[in-house]
């Protein structure tokens, strides 16, 4: 599937930082990659197009493109795969309440997704990959785990046997009882009866009255959510990936059980060096999600007049390990800071700027402190200085490290 459009990345002056980030499964900042050697590899969980970009999307999209261009900073190359999930019961749901067909749904709602993150300056993955054009791969990956005895079947429908990877756990750290709690909320069927444990997880779902279905060696039927992102990362990344990305809400079940299917299916471990996070977004005291329909659209900011480039300084005016509500003030603060940097790189001379990219890499090398880096650009663009090309230069990282367009 194609992806968007590749924004130019200048080059910065001046020595990179290697990239510190916090690792959900240890609790410890980890340095990605590790090694000097190589290309560094991350792959993000991606959306299921069955409405518009809001603002928690947005805020995750924006946190891997900043480790993209801070890994490119440092002379890395970068392999980046992202997933959709093109086919799932939100979707089909979707459709049908609002008598769409749920191709044209999706196929809708990818392109608008496209065009925010253009909007946005996101750097595109190398591979940007629907479930249905990946079938082929994820029954494949049903069949590793059929021969590693981790599948078994109940009523026509295989499960993945959670049970089976020793390491399955060990990325969240929740206890029992939260696991099923949250498994249940998000997509989870802990209460059904003939499986062996209450969190094994759908791998493949034979075919229902009214849903698609694909013909496969199972019967037919669609895969389940979690082997999507396992066969799709394995295929386009192999095991051990440096970063395996998404929204805090993904830690469980998601992100545990792909990385578990992936163990079991290859025999390696781990599935991922650091397991990386974004918090939540919300909007009047909750959660910003699809399901509550308490969304602020970028789409919608957009048509309003809202400067693309605004709405990504809202975003990384927050951490992205802190959940925050998004308030009217936030783009209002945005388009002032963006109005300050703009007339501060049209000068003709401004302070050190080399001091001022230092402190900038120096922020967000550690674990993407984008609060601090932005604070040292309001300092730099607030203050007066005879190097004729400081404007320039921070000009350039600003683009090139932060992603925003003066």
């Amino acid at each position: 599937m194609q992806a968007w459009t590749n924004p130019e990345i200048p080059v910065v002056p001046g020595p990179a930082r290697r990239l510190r980030l916090y690792d959900t499964a240890s609790g410890d900042l980890v340095e990605v990659p590790p090694t000097d050697a190589g290309t560094a590899r991350m792959y993000v969980c991606g959306i299921t197009p069955y409405d518009a970009t809001h603002m928690g999307h947005a805020a995750t999209y924006v946190t891997f493109d900043l480790i993209n261009r801070l890994w490119r900073d440092a002379g890395y190359q970068v392999h980046y795969t992202q997933n959709i999930t093109d086919v799932d019961d939100p979707l089909l749901e979707r459709a049908t309440a609002t008598g769409v067909e749920w191709t044209d749904l999706a196929e809708r709602e990818i392109q608008l997704f496209r065009d925010d993150m253009t909007a946005l300056r996101v750097i595109p993955p190398q591979e940007y990959v629907g479930v249905v054009e990946s079938l082929p791969l994820v029954i494949e990956r049903i069949a590793d785990l059929q021969r590693a005895g981790a599948v078994y079947d109940v009523d026509g429908d295989l499960y993945f046997a959670v049970k089976a990877d020793p390491a399955f756990g060990s990325i969240s750290s929740y206890d029992a009882e939260t696991m099923r709690t949250l498994f249940a909320e998000r997509g989870g069927d802990p209460d059904r009866e003939g499986k062996r444990d209450p969190l094994d997880c759908l791998v493949w779902q034979r075919e229902r009255p009214g849903e698609p279905a694909w013909d496969s060696q199972f019967g037919r039927g669609r895969p389940g959510w979690h082997i999507e992102c396992s066969a799709i990362a394995l295929h386009y990344l192999g095991m051990t990936i440096d970063v395996q990305g998404g929204g805090s809400d993904l830690i469980f079940p998601h992100h545990e059980m792909s990385a578990s299917e992936a163990q079991c299916a290859t025999g390696e471990h781990p599935f991922a060096r650091a397991y990386v996070h974004q918090a939540m977004v919300g909007l009047d005291g909750e959660k910003m999600s699809k399901s509550k329909g308490n969304l602020v659209l970028v789409s919608k900011e957009r048509q309003g007049g809202a400067d693309p480039m605004a709405i990504r300084l809202a975003l990384l005016a927050h951490h992205y390990r802190t959940d925050w509500f998004w308030m009217d003030s936030d783009l209002l603060d945005a388009q002032e800071r963006l109005d300050l940097w703009r007339g501060a790189v049209g000068r003709g001379s401004g302070p050190d700027g080399a001091a001022a990219v230092e402190a900038i890499r120096a922020a967000l090398t550690n674990d993407l402190d984008t609060a601090a880096a932005l604070a040292a650009v309001d300092q730099w663009a607030e203050s007066n200085g005879e190097d004729t090309e400081a404007p320039a230069v921070v000009a350039t990282a600003i683009d090139a490290l932060l992603g925003v367009k003066l």
